[in-house]
């Protein structure tokens, strides 16, 4: 199982929201590109960035700090927040970017993430965002009807990478993730699912790894409070 550190930016700066709240912010540090650094140096495989402020504006804000971040590390990097057209696909892949999340328009428009899946193969994830099962659009702003797994399911022939899964009542809570709705996600569909939201402590990431079905596992705030030691982490889950 991948650990993936997050980097959240908002305003340019590293922060971790409560539940998605943008006004819950706790900044961490205003150099995202050097804390990217320090994720590589201890060891880290891929990195998880969201531009917060674009989720919001439907369009990238924190180019800059993410074109930083790129140029900073060489291990590969996957993005999600405001990217909801073609253009800005193919711009972010061409800048770098490993790996492109497309959540709103996932439930808006899922004949786009088709057309990006088939024409970047494995390059491009899904990123369903919930709450009690329900997609959230729009950097978690918009309730749907449209259910997680149904969504999930609709892709299972469209090529796509990846699933990251959000559980939003447990984003950036400390309260440790929602094992049983990402596993019995993971286990409806073929495509890997990242779990998101409330990873907390080692014990937290070793039950995620135990399903044997998850492929990945995001952390944000507990890398930053020294929750969780990467470092240690990473061997843990090499082992």
């Amino acid at each position: 199982m991948i650990l993936y550190p997050a980097i959240d930016l908002k305003d340019g700066q590293c922060v971790r929201l409560l539940r998605g709240e943008m006004e819950a912010a706790t900044v961490f540090g205003d150099n995202p590109a050097e804390q990217a650094l320090k994720f590589q140096t201890a060891g880290c495989e891929w990195l998880h960035l969201v531009d917060l402020n674009g989720a919001f504006a439907g369009q990238p804000v924190n180019g800059a700090a993410v074109e930083a971040i790129l140029k900073a590390v060489k291990v590969p990097a996957q993005l999600g927040g405001g990217i909801r057209d073609m253009a800005t696909i193919a711009m972010w892949l061409e800048k770098g970017l490993a790996r492109v999340i497309l959540g709103t328009v996932a439930v808006e428009n899922p004949a786009l993430v088709r057309e990006a899946a088939r024409a970047f193969p494995g390059k491009v994830a899904v990123g369903i965002d919930a709450r009690k099962g329900r997609v959230a659009t729009k950097g978690w702003a918009t309730e749907t009807d449209v259910m997680a797994t149904d969504l999930a399911r609709s892709f299972e022939d469209a090529g796509v990478a990846a699933i990251i899964y959000t559980d939003i009542d447990r984003d950036g809570a400390m309260q440790g993730p929602n094992i049983e709705a990402t596993e019995a996600l993971a286990r409806a569909v073929t495509i890997p699912v990242i779990a998101s939201g409330g990873v907390s402590r080692m014990e937290d990431l070793i039950a995620l790894r135990d399903t044997s079905v998850i492929a990945g596992a995001i952390s944000g705030r507990a890398l930053y409070d020294g929750a969780i030691d990467l470092t240690t982490a990473l061997k843990a889950l090499a082992n």
